[in-house]
């Protein structure tokens, strides 16, 4: 297949799509990236779903969302957009429709956007198999198309724009049973609908392909970029989201892992970042996400472009094949280096800032999910013996000059590497390298390297596409070696840091490159050893969470939290600090938090349970998408989720993981 996903793989080239005209604000084309979030205000409240759209304007929102469950909600947008225009704000408003198509044909006429989902307008979701035959599921979507047509026709008349947004967790039983659960699943729901409109000669259409795994969100959007180019379809804009991204810093990590990728490679025309939070905290979050982008194309170093065809499949997740060398590589999930060599002095204590944590008084170290496997101390090895578990490196020179020590690993440049009798561990080396460095003679000598891991680092604006560039040269060569990501920030921002480290080895990992990281930063000469210590652990926990929202490797509990809206019937971010509080040890569990069943067993689609909200202080509880408990009191919500896993064996009690581990 030829990958017409991404205008450049090496050059920031943005995708240029048909502008789509909402209000007076116009988005695609060569508009800018637009901002975009959601009420969490009951619509009925007309004063205060006002008082929250201003306040989310004033945060940097530029588009404006209102669920609409229902013909009540749908005739309100008109009270709401009224209160609006009257004290000034001219912010377009778009409905968010679901299962009821006569809502979203009122709201249609009063609001600039409405928001369909192919997985349930017109169609079915009830998780049920079916076998479709060629005729029977044809059939099946004329019948969902004559539903449609009105609301495009209406859409037409009334100048009123459309996403066509399909979620991966609410395709329909009809989809499913052709495509099974997969990105082109998703983008086939939205084909459906897309080809009628265009039937229609309407065009005013933007679309999504959303998941809370952001590996099926990326390929997804990958996909559906190919099959309009493919159809000849138009290039319509690109809604870009992570559904269900969580709270606090796990779902600011998922989201840039999962959008900053495809603004890597110039995708996505407005952003929507779905925390479980205040709406007017998510538009500061894609504005950081998105103003990397805007002087991206002066500010990169040019990357030599790609000789032959990409050698990845863009639209599934195989990671690279390497060999294994020690415990890096082969199968081993990816490793984390946490970078200890600007501390002047190191003490037990102050291992803690990579995840190892001493007890003076049982003179023990406790291991921890979040414990780098890797410390880097540079000239400077640790004067004492390490934890189990953990392994060091330091400079080739320290190495040599320390008597050649099994028990470190030395870190070699390319030079060193091809003097005529370099020095190496009969085990682990570590050799830095950047796209330039890879040159000819280095990757033949690589290619029968068993002895190496390779550290990959690039200075480039661009860096993730650079550092892609490298792997591909690697795969090229049919190097094997297992490579270790390496990024340089400074923490003058974590906040955007956060976002930036997200982006940059996300997307490689996204892609199944890489398998390990080693986030930096420039420590300040001034600053106190506690102030690089709390760095430190910054990036350490940063590390893992990247993994984490990658998929690459579980090291803690996850959250598939939705981000409220007037639909949700119960408080989500006091429910997700609560259960949180008493889940948050079960490593690898991922737990899907729901305010309605609108974003219910289909929305936590990658959830191993569920907890949903199904009536004013009513909770279904779920195993996978099976209900298993339908109407729970609230009250008694927790302790019933709590002893469902415990039936299944996956329930275990907090005090046992917080005694300390001998190291």
């Amino acid at each position: 297949m030829n990958k017409t996903y991404c205008p450049s793989l090496t050059e920031y080239k943005r995708r240029l799509s048909r502008e789509v005209q909402l209000g007076d604000l116009p988005m695609g084309g060569l508009h800018p990236i637009r901002v975009q979030s959601m009420t969490t205000v009951d619509t009925m409240d007309t004063l205060g779903s006002v008082e929250q759209t201003l306040r989310m304007v004033e945060a940097g929102c530029e588009y404006v969302r209102i669920t609409a469950p229902s013909m009540k909600e749908a005739q309100n947008l008109l009270e709401i957009k009224k209160e609006l225009r009257k004290r000034g704000c001219t912010v377009p408003l778009i409905a968010d429709i679901h299962f009821t198509p006569n809502a979203a044909e009122l709201a249609a006429r009063i609001v600039e956007k409405v928001r369909v989902n192919p997985g349930n307008y017109a169609d079915k979701k009830k998780f049920d198999f079916i076998e479709y035959t060629d005729a029977t599921y044809h059939a099946e979507v004329e019948r969902i198309r004559e539903r449609f047509r009105p609301l495009v026709q209406i859409c037409k008349q009334y100048g009123t724009a459309m996403r066509i947004g399909t979620n991966h967790g609410s395709l329909s039983d009809r989809i499913l049973s052709r495509y099974g659960d997969t990105p082109l699943g998703m983008v086939e729901s939205a084909l459906e609908f897309l080809r009628l409109c265009e039937e229609e000669n309407y065009y005013n259409v933007v679309l999504s392909m959303k998941a809370s795994n952001t590996q099926v969100m990326v390929q997804a959007y990958r996909l559906l970029v190919q099959k309009l180019d493919e159809e000849g379809l138009q290039p319509y804009p690109l809604h870009l989201g992570v559904t269900e991204a969580g709270e606090a810093e796990d779902g600011r990590i998922k989201s840039a892992v999962g959008i900053g990728t495809l603004l890597e490679d110039g995708l996505g025309d407005t952003v929507r970042v779905s925390l479980t939070e205040a709406p007017e905290a998510e538009a500061p979050v894609a504005r950081a996400l998105i103003n990397r982008y805007t002087n991206r194309a002066q500010e990169a170093q040019s990357i030599r472009p790609l000789l032959e065809a990409e050698p990845l499949d863009p639209f599934q997740y195989h990671r690279r094949i390497t060999h294994e060398v020690l415990n890096i590589g082969g199968l081993n999930v990816p490793r984390v280096v946490a970078d200890l060599s600007r501390l002047p002095k190191l003490e037990y204590a102050d291992l803690r800032a990579a995840g190892h944590l001493y007890s003076s008084f049982l003179d023990k170290f406790q291991m921890s999910d979040l414990g780098a496997d890797f410390i880097y101390t540079g000239e400077r090895p640790v004067p004492f013996m390490l934890p189990n578990g953990l392994k060091e490196i330091v400079t080739h020179s320290a190495w040599v000059d320390g008597g050649q020590r099994l028990d470190h690993f030395p870190l070699l440049t390319v030079d060193i590497y091809l003097a005529d009798f370099p020095k190496l561990h009969p085990q682990l080396n570590f050799l830095v390298v950047e796209l330039s460095t890879l040159d000819a003679e280095l990757l033949a000598q690589l290619r029968t390297e068993t002895r190496v891991v390779l550290v990959l680092s690039s200075t480039n604006a661009h860096a993730m596409p650079e550092m892609r560039r490298a792997f591909f040269d690697l795969l090229d060569y049919g190097v094997t070696c297992p490579v270790i990501v390496r990024r340089l920030y400074t923490l003058e921002n974590p906040a955007q840091t956060q976002l930036d480290a997200a982006t940059d080895v996300g997307g490689l990992l996204i892609d199944g490159l890489g398998d390990g990281i080693a986030l930096c930063t420039d420590l300040l000469p001034e600053q106190e050893q506690e102030h690089w210590l709390r760095d430190i652990d910054q990036l350490n926990q940063l590390s893992f969470g990247i993994l984490q929202a990658a998929r690459t490797r579980m090291s803690k509990t996850e959250y598939i939290s939705c981000p409220s809206c007037g639909r949700t019937l119960f408080d989500l971010q006091e429910t997700t600090a609560m259960i949180r509080k008493r889940t948050d040890h079960l490593k690898g569990v991922k737990i899907g938090i729901m305010g309605c069943i609108v974003n219910g067993p289909g929305e936590m689609a990658d959830a191993d349970y569920g907890y949903v909200g199904v009536g004013k202080g009513k909770i279904a509880l779920y195993r996978g998408q099976e209900v298993i408990k339908k109407a729970v009191p609230e009250e008694q919500a927790v302790d019933e989720l709590i002893e469902l896993m415990r039936e299944d064996g996956r329930w275990i009690e907090k005090e046992v993981l917080e005694e300390p581990v001998l190291g």
